[in-house]
């Protein structure tokens, strides 16, 4: 039962969410600043989703074959290397550390 109870509340807090993004008036979203913030969001947020991924395990934090892909991701970037090129040099240095035992 509790996990329909979080299903509810979810769904209630997405909506709300939804309908307060609706509600705020145009002038607001046309300042600069917000402008500029909404741009760099999503961004931020996946940095952010990227670091949990690869350095955390549970609560500790692990240094492992998820960080060497990253890292051959980053030199790809740099390179300015195509983007599925950049995900499977990522996927073929992650792959090759664990083969390694790494």
């Amino acid at each position: 039962m509790n996990t329909w109870i979080a299903i509810g509340a979810t769904a209630l807090g997405c909506y709300v969410v939804k309908l307060a993004g609706l509600l705020v008036p145009a002038g607001v979203l046309e300042r600069p600043l917000v402008r500029r913030l909404a741009a760099l969001l999503p961004v931020a947020l996946l940095a952010a989703l990227t670091a949990q991924q690869t350095f955390a395990d549970g609560h500790t934090l692990v240094l492992d074959a998820r960080a060497a892909g990253l890292a051959a991701a980053a030199v790809a970037l740099v390179l300015r290397a195509p983007f599925l090129l950049v995900v499977a040099a990522a996927v073929v240095v992650t792959a090759g550390v664990r083969a390694l035992g790494g």
